[in-house]
């Protein structure tokens, strides 16, 4: 199959041609590097992330073998705040059976 070179010569905005000798502006983009993560079963990973500095450990505290969307909702939430109850007052009566 044979490519034409006109289709390969993409425009990068404003009708600037794109180069091979694309740069990026400099001194505004955060430093990327890697870092470790620590799960919440103490199994730890590296990746690279904009976060902290080079070497550093996040330790996670809701991951997704501890939170309740990855896990099917398994743990219950605490109701620190009462709103359960006092929904359950207001509200405990109503029904949606025919009577």
């Amino acid at each position: 199959m044979r490519v034409r070179r006109a289709a390969l010569e993409v425009q990068a905005g404003r009708n600037q041609p794109l180069t091979k000798a694309m740069t990026v502006k400099k001194n505004i983009h955060p430093d990327y590097h890697m870092i470790t993560v620590q799960m919440t079963d103490g199994s730890q990973y590296q990746t690279r992330s904009t976060w902290g500095k080079e070497g550093d450990l996040m330790t996670l505290e809701i991951d997704p073998l501890a939170h309740p969307a990855w896990t099917g909702g398994n743990s219950r939430l605490l109701d620190a705040g009462g709103q359960v109850a006092r929904f359950n007052k207001r509200f405990g009566g109503i029904s949606l059976a025919k009577k």
